[in-house]
């Protein structure tokens, strides 16, 4: 009996919201990168994992500390508090480097 529904590698969503490629979306607790632009009431594919080059806060990552998504300041950072958990620093980034990689988790 198959019961994979998909692979788990990307969801799809509707756009609440205009959506550029490339950009961090938030989708229930789980956050994704956008595969393409979307306009608002597209279907939009989310990935799910990867490395991606994203956003990044004003500070600095080792490789592997934990990232999370801060929706307010749109910016991934390794601060947790009310933010919510995306994945893990593929690199060293330096705190003025304004993007930096990340593994996202499922």
């Amino acid at each position: 009996m198959n019961t994979q529904l998909n692979s788990g590698l990307s969801i799809k969503v509707t756009a609440a919201a205009a959506i550029a490629s490339g950009d961090p979306v938030l989708v229930g607790s789980l956050v994704g990168i956008a595969a393409n632009k979307y306009a608002i009431g597209d279907t939009a594919v989310v990935w799910l994992v990867g490395t991606h080059l994203v956003p990044k806060a004003a500070e600095a990552w080792a490789i592997g500390v934990k990232l999370y998504w801060d929706s307010t300041n749109k910016v991934f950072t390794s601060t947790a508090g009310s933010n919510t958990l995306a994945g893990y620093a593929y690199q060293a980034a330096l705190i003025g480097d304004a993007k930096g990689y990340i593994i996202l988790r499922q």
